[in-house]
C-alpha cells in the first residue's frame, strides 16, 4: 500500500509518499505562511518523483497538530479532500509524536516542543520503548517558563526537540542534564509521518475522513485578537 503523508502544522510544509519499501519521494519547504500555495504543487511533485499517479494512493496520513492554526487547517483540509476524492482511509498523527520519534535512541526523556506563538509552546513528554517512543503526557499548551518549572520538578535528563525548544533555548540552558536538539530536528517530517503511518496501516489502524479531528488546543489568533478589549 502506498501512503501519502501531508504535514503542515508548523512553519514548514511538506509531503511524502512511501510504503513497505520505505520513502519513495518527499518534499519540504519553508516559505513563511504560504502553506496553501505550496502544498498542492508539492503533492504533484512527489507523485512525479515517485512515478505514481495520485489514484495509486491507498491511504492518506496527516499531521493533526497541535500547531499553527492556518497551516494546520490547510494540511488537514487538503488531506481530507484527497482521501475523500480517492475513497481511501486516513491516519492521523500528532506533530509532537513526529518530533519525538526520530530521537528515540537518545537515551533520555524526550520533550517535544512546538512554537505556538504568543509567547507559548505546545508540548508533550515521551520515553523510548522498543521500536519507537511512548507518549507520557497529553499534548498541552503553556508558557516556556511553565514548561521549565515542570522539567525542573521532574529532575530527569531531558532532550528537548522542536522549533519551540530552539526558539526559547535560553529557558533551558541552565537546566542540569537538559539538552536541545539541533536545527535538523526543528520541524515534523512528512517522511517520518509516512513511516509511522505505515506501521499503523499494517495493523489496519485506519479512520474514516470524517473521524479526523485537528488538535488545535486553543482558539485561532484572529479570534483571540477580536475579543481583546481595546
Amino acid at each position: 500500500m502506498l501512503i501519502l503523508g501531508i504535514e503542515s502544522a508548523t512553519a514548514r510544509v511538506g509531503c511524502a509518499i512511501g510504503g513497505h519499501e520505505g520513502i519513495i519521494a518527499s518534499a519540504h519547504s519553508s516559505r513563511g505562511r504560504r502553506h496553501a500555495e505550496s502544498l498542492a504543487p508539492q503533492i504533484q511533485f512527489v507523485c512525479e518523483q515517485a512515478g505514481v499517479s495520485l489514484s495509486s494512493i491507498g491511504a492518506v496520513a496527516v499531521d493533526i497538530g497541535p500547531g499553527l492554526f492556518t497551516g494546520l487547517r490547510v494540511g488537514v483540509t487538503t488531506a481530507l479532500a484527497t482521501a475523500t476524492a480517492l475513497r481511501v482511509p486516513m491516519i492521523g498523527v500528532t506533530s509532537l509524536d513526529l518530533l519525538a520519534f526520530p530521537v528515540a535512541l537518545s537515551g533520555r526523556r524526550i520533550m517535544a516542543v512546538v512554537d505556538a506563538r504568543r509567547g507559548e509552546v505546545f508540548h508533550a513528554s515521551y520515553r523510548a520503548v522498543p521500536g519507537g517512543v511512548q507518549r507520557e503526557t497529553e499534548p498541552a499548551v503553556g508558557t516556556p517558563d511553565e514548561l521549565r518549572s515542570a522539567i525542573m520538578a521532574e529532575g530527569e535528563e531531558v532532550l528537548l526537540v522542536g522549533d519551540g525548544a530552539l526558539q526559547y533555548r535560553d529557558q533551558w540552558e541552565n537546566l542540569s542534564g537538559t539538552e536541545v536538539a539541533d536545527e535538523s530536528h526543528a520541524f515534523p517530517s512528512a517522511a517520518t509521518l509516512v513511516g509511522l503511518a505505515h506501521a499503523r496501516a499494517l495493523r489496519e489502524d485506519f479512520v474514516r475522513p470524517d473521524q479526523i479531528r485537528p488538535l488545535y488546543l486553543r482558539r485561532p489568533d484572529a479570534e483571540a485578537k477580536w475579543e481583546t478589549p481595546s
